[in-house]
C-alpha cells in the first residue's frame, strides 16, 4: 500500500474585501460628498449644470424623433451610466483629498491611471443600458401587444388604473431592479478604481462586485440613498441633478477610498464625526 504524505488544508484567501462597516457610514459618505461640493462649489455646480443640459437635450431629442416610448427606460438607464459620467467629480475629490490643485480643466480632461480601460468599461455599461431599454420595449409589447405607443397622456392612466398596467409596472420594476443592481455592483467602485489605480476593466469590475457583496448591508443602504436622490431629481424635471449628481459623485469617491482601506478617507470621516459632535 502506498502511503501518501500528509497535506495541509488550503489557506483561506483573504483579499480584505469585508470592512465590517456600520450601515450609518453611508450617510457619512454623503456628508463627505457634500463637503467636497462646498469646496470650490462653482466647479461642481458647473459639472452638474452640464449633466442637466445634456439630459434635457436627450429628452428633447427622444420626443423630437418620436422615441418618447423609451423615455422612462432611458431615465432609468441613466443610473446605469452615471458612474462613467461622474469621472470628473471623482477627480476633484481625489485632488482635494491629496491637497492637489483642482480646476474645471482637470475635471473635464481626466487622465485615469488605467487609461483606455475606462472607455471599455463605459462601453460595457452603455451596452447594458441599451439591453435594458430593449427589454423594457419587449415587456411593453408582452402586456399591451404591438399597438403603437399613444403618448404619455393616454398611457399613464392605463399603467395606474388597469390590471395590465399594474402587472407591467411590477414586472418592469423587478427586471429593471435586476439590471440596476448588477450595474451598480460592477460600476460603483470600478470607475474610481480605474481612475486611481493601474488595472484592467474586468479586474476593477470584479473587485467592485466583491466589495459590494462582502459589505452588502452598507451597500444596500448606499444604493437606496442613491436611488432616492436620483428619483427626486428626475421628479423635479431633472433640475435636481445640478446639485444631486455632483454630491453623489463626490460621495462615491469617499465610499471607494473607505472600501480600499485608505487611512486618509477614514480620517476624513472621523473629522466629519468630530464636526457633528
Amino acid at each position: 500500500m502506498i502511503t501518501l504524505p500528509p497535506t495541509a488544508p488550503p489557506l483561506r484567501r483573504d483579499f480584505g474585501w469585508s470592512r465590517n462597516l456600520p450601515v450609518t457610514v453611508a450617510f457619512k459618505w454623503l456628508a463627505a460628498g457634500w463637503a467636497d461640493f462646498r469646496n470650490r462649489p462653482g466647479l461642481s455646480l458647473a459639472y452638474g449644470l452640464a449633466v442637466f443640459v445634456v439630459s434635457i437635450a436627450i429628452v428633447a431629442g427622444l420626443f423630437r424623433l418620436g422615441l418618447d416610448y423609451v423615455l422612462f427606460p432611458a431615465l432609468a438607464g441613466f443610473m446605469l451610466t452615471g458612474p462613467v459620467i461622474a469621472l470628473g467629480l471623482y477627480e476633484k475629490s481625489r485632488r482635494l483629498q491629496r491637497g492637489e490643485p483642482v480646476g474645471l480643466a482637470a475635471m473635464l480632461f481626466v487622465r485615469p491611471r488605467s487609461g483606455g480601460q475606462v472607455i471599455f468599461t463605459g462601453v460595457l455599461l452603455m451596452l447594458l443600458m441599451l439591453l435594458w431599454m430593449r427589454a423594457a420595449v419587449i415587456l411593453y409589447a408582452l402586456f399591451f401587444g404591438l399597438l403603437p405607443f399613444s403618448g404619455f397622456a393616454d398611457i399613464l392612466p392605463v399603467l395606474v388604473f388597469t390590471p395590465a398596467g399594474w402587472a407591467l409596472l411590477f414586472v418592469g420594476t423587478l427586471v429593471g431592479g435586476l439590471f440596476a443592481a448588477f450595474s451598480f455592483a460592477i460600476s460603483v467602485f470600478s470607475l474610481p478604481m480605474l481612475l486611481d489605480e493601474s488595472t484592467d476593466s474586468f479586474t476593477a469590475m470584479g473587485t467592485s462586485m466583491a466589495l459590494v457583496w462582502n459589505n452588502l448591508a452598507v451597500m444596500v443602504v448606499w444604493g437606496g440613498i442613491v436611488m432616492m436622490l436620483v428619483t427626486l431629481s428626475l421628479a423635479s424635471g431633472l433640475v435636481g441633478l445640478i446639485v444631486v449628481f455632483p454630491v453623489l459623485g463626490h460621495a462615491t469617491w469617499h465610499a471607494f477610498r473607505t472600501m480600499r482601506q485608505d487611512p486618509a478617507a477614514d480620517i476624513a470621516i472621523e473629522r466629519l464625526d468630530g464636526a457633528d459632535s
